[in-house]
């Protein structure tokens, strides 16, 4: 690839200004890549200066050229002295993703990526997805925020959507080991930022809009018009799968691609039979324009049958035959970190870790769990620092008004001190929100010893939710990012109370 063959995208998208002209046709060999950190810039890529809250992309161009950048895209002029070729933009975000897209030649070409949007549901949807199309015969690889699997390779994810080069690389890599399909999980911020434009998307599946990122959007409005842009991008005859049981969900049947509908409250194309709920997971039937198919899945509580529906609904509109959508959803022993159940069937207690860090999903997390539990319910929970302040009480009134007993702990404080999280959290815990008079409530900073606190005091028939962190291997305190494992820790405590139930027989 040539910086002539990028530039002319660039030029072929309109995002190139005319002054840069004469500059940009300047002779560069082959190009290595695409980058957009400075710092980690090798030889012959090409450095996209990114405009971010803090500082301009452009005053780390000097650096980049030191390090061997054999172009500069910016939407700032070439400072003097440079003398390598500088195209102007008037979005280098947008001129990112256009440039990643061409270096690895538009890879979602080659396969379908369904991608999923929504505040919650999306990891669940998308290894649900990608059950059914590995059942049907198409390996599937997958983004998002548990990991990045690409064949049968599994990566950290460093991020729900990664940024756009990250993501062309990865479909790529996927193409190359012979994936026929992904499933996305396409986050809000990803869409705002242009990190997956370029795109083709085979379908979009919406799955709801609650509470969340408002430290990043102004306002709910423009959080749900970040996430309308998946609909609008897809092609007319993409299907867009949509949840019409959200208050959003209709708005967005027009928003583009060809809608088909779930919900298990109002009419719609697809809908569930009966359902019933255990802790060992779901069964029911599902209505749908391709027939009626049976659902055995060992995901539990209603939310996961929203992320079935989800799935489902994908997977009939894009053709799928039924017999390899029921075998993918029984095929999924369940998602890490999502109502995972990490107690043994010999334990007197039930012990679940779940990602639940928003008021919605942790009323979702603590409505599922409360018809399963025969003894108390005990939430241990805490919130992110640095992040949405408002939904610090409005989480701590739900867990008062759902659970037995309350242990309020750290989350991921990062530079905010944990103890007055805490205390933010605390002011929605009131008499009014209480379950009843007899509620209790610990708080205890230490995660750690929060949660060993609770399982030690779990009865008989009691249920521990670990809410927060699900499937996060880490802990940021101050700027530092600590191992630290929820499951992990929440075994190790198990490990010790049946010790002492083995003792005290």
């Amino acid at each position: 690839m040539t910086w002539a063959e990028l530039h002319g995208a660039l030029r072929g998208r309109g995002l190139i200004q005319a002054d840069d002209a004469l500059r940009a046709e300047a002779a560069v060999g082959a190009v290595a890549g695409i980058a957009y950190d400075s710092r980690t810039v090798t030889p012959g890529q090409v450095f996209v200066a990114l405009k971010g809250q803090h500082a301009d992309g452009t005053a780390f161009a000097r650096q980049a050229i030191e390090r061997g950048a054999a172009a500069v895209v910016s939407e700032q002029p070439a400072p003097d002295g440079v003398h390598v070729p500088w195209a102007i933009v008037e979005d280098a975000r947008l001129a990112l993703a256009v440039l990643a897209t061409t270096f690895y030649r538009d890879p979602s070409r080659e396969m379908r990526v369904i991608g999923i949007t929504g505040t919650n549901g999306k990891t669940t949807t998308a290894y649900l997805v990608a059950a059914i199309f590995d059942a049907a015969g198409i390996r599937c690889g997958i983004l998002g925020t548990v990991g990045y699997r690409v064949g049968d390779e599994v990566r950290e994810a460093t991020r729900t959507t990664p940024e756009a080069p990250e993501v062309q690389a990865l479909l790529r890599q996927m193409v190359d080991r012979k994936c026929g399909a992904c499933a996305m999980e396409v986050s809000s911020h990803a869409l705002s930022l242009h990190r997956v434009a370029g795109i083709t998307f085979a379908a979009g599946i919406f799955t709801n809009l609650t509470r969340d990122h408002l430290d990043f959007h102004a306002d709910m409005d423009d959080y749900f018009r970040a996430k309308r842009r998946l609909f609008e991008m897809l092609p007319r005859d993409a299907p867009s799968l949509i949840n019409l049981d959200d208050p959003r969900g209709a708005a967005l049947v027009e928003a583009g691609g060809r809608p088909m509908t779930y919900a298990i409250n109002r009419p719609a194309d697809v809908t569930p039979g009966p359902l019933s709920f255990s802790l060992s997971g779901l069964s029911f039937d599902v209505r749908t324009p391709g027939g009626t198919l049976h659902v055995t899945s060992k995901l539990v509580g209603r939310p996961n049958v929203y992320n079935i529906l989800a799935a489902v609904s994908a997977a009939i509109a894009l053709d799928v035959p039924v017999r390899a959508i029921e075998r993918g959803l029984e095929s999924l022993d369940g998602v890490p970190g999502r109502f995972q159940v990490v107690s043994d069937a010999n334990d007197e207690v039930t012990v679940v870790v779940d990602y639940a860090h928003t008021d919605d999903a942790l009323r979702n997390l603590l409505e599922t769990a409360r018809p399963l539990t025969p003894g108390r319910m005990i939430t241990v929970f805490g919130c992110g620092g640095d992040r949405d302040r408002t939904k610090r009480p409005l989480m701590g009134a739900v867990a008062g008004r759902l659970s037995d007993l309350i242990v309020l702990t750290s989350d991921n404080p990062r530079g905010e001190d944990p103890n007055r999280i805490i205390e933010e959290v605390q002011r929605g815990i009131t008499p009014d929100t209480r379950r009843d008079s007899a509620q209790g409530l610990l708080t205890i900073v230490d995660r750690h010893a929060a949660i060993a606190k609770a399982i030690e005091l779990a009865r008989p028939g009691d249920v521990v939710l670990v809410a927060g962190k699900g499937h996060e291997k880490y802990q940021v305190i101050g700027d530092r990012s600590l191992p630290f494992d929820d499951v992990a820790v929440a075994r190790e405590a198990l490990a010790r109370r049946r010790t002492k139930s083995s003792v005290a027989k």
